[in-house]
């Protein structure tokens, strides 16, 4: 996923995986708060929130993500966040 405007950004999240969603986190949060490093290192091995990650299901980490990323503020966040919370309804 190379998106090079917030729009484009906005268009091309509903389509991303997980692990590509993990990408935009990593390139955007400068420092990752320490609590949200573990959920945000196993969403790059997931493809869906239906996947596993050892015995973790896809929806836990995501949901366990977006609570441990409070700090993480900005437009990209804000989509991010939006996107990740859209899947785990």
């Amino acid at each position: 996923m190379a998106a090079t405007s917030l729009a484009q950004l906005e268009q091309e999240l509903p389509d991303a995986t997980i692990a590509e969603i993990a990408a935009v986190i990593a390139g955007d949060w400068t420092n990752v708060n320490y609590a949200a490093v573990p959920y945000l290192d196993a969403m790059f091995s997931l493809t869906t929130i239906r996947d596993k990650y050892g015995m973790d299901d896809g929806k836990g980490i995501v949901i366990y993500f977006l609570s441990n990323a409070g700090t993480w503020r900005g437009n990209i966040a804000k989509l991010v966040k939006a996107e990740l919370k859209r899947r785990v309804k």
